[in-house]
């Protein structure tokens, strides 16, 4: 299990009133122990409790519940492909729309492709939760034209990474996604869907999804309206001890 993996479980155990707020959660090596987790495993999920403002940690004192449910803004640690399908299966997708698209100069500049490639584009909002929830993004994704049986499948599977889709029918496997984060905001068009006003300051986030021969055949273009997304990475000092390695005794 990791850090992601464990922090939804105790989400949904805070969630679920198996830890009620004011008590205290087990301890690190409780957790450990129950999980069968490293103590850094067990460290990163509830530093992403903390973030969503699910638990306060004293030393001394422990681990306290502090709300039945997440704070506002969701926060997801994301180091790998798999991590990254885990993302996916946790949201709730809404197809809006689903249509062939030819890249005008506008469009090549922002994805990145040669102006007048042909791709399909699949239009949807991310929920936090269920259909009825609050969305926590607007994201278009462009697969390459040939894939022509991907929309259909889409909805048809909407808790599965588009990605994932592809590689289980048409057998092409990531091996890289190059990430691009800048800031942005909500335009007009979709205010009303992300239930925000027009011009709220926005996170976007583009992905290119590249296969074993480093060609790109899929791209997303992803707008998190503020305060509902946090993206957290990790930086390690090449040649250091890995983070989770216990020290010898």
């Amino acid at each position: 299990m990791n850090h992601s993996e464990l922090a939804r479980e105790l989400v949904e155990g805070i969630t679920a009133g198996r830890f009620a707020v004011g008590t205290l959660l087990p301890t690190e090596f409780e957790l450990c122990d129950r999980y069968g987790a490293s103590r850094y495993t067990v460290r990163k999920a509830l530093d992403e409790l903390q973030e969503l403002g699910l638990i306060s940690r004293k030393r001394n004192v422990g681990t306290r519940v502090e709300a039945p449910r997440p704070a506002r803004r969701f926060t997801q640690s994301i180091a790998t492909v798999d991590e990254l399908a885990q993302f996916g299966a946790a949201h709730v997708r809404l197809v809006r729309s689903v249509e062939d698209v030819v890249a005008d100069a506008g469009l090549a500049a922002q994805l990145g492709c040669d102006a007048g490639s042909a791709w399909l584009r699949i239009s949807s909002l991310r929920m936090d939760g269920g259909r009825r929830s609050r969305p926590i993004a607007w994201t278009d994704v462009y697969v390459d034209a040939a894939y022509t049986e991907i929309g259909a499948l889409v909805r048809e599977s909407p808790e599965t990474l588009i990605s994932s889709l592809i590689e289980r029918r048409y057998g092409r496997r990531i091996v890289q996604i190059r990430q691009e984060i800048s800031a942005t905001s909500v335009p007009k068009a979709l205010a009303e869907e992300l239930q925000v006003e027009p011009g709220t300051p926005a996170l976007k986030v583009l992905r290119r999804y590249l296969d074993s021969a480093g060609k790109v055949f899929e791209i997303s273009l992803t707008l998190h309206p503020e305060n509902r997304f946090v993206l957290s990475t990790s930086l390690e000092r090449a040649g250091g001890p890995r983070p989770d390695a216990e020290a010898p005794g």
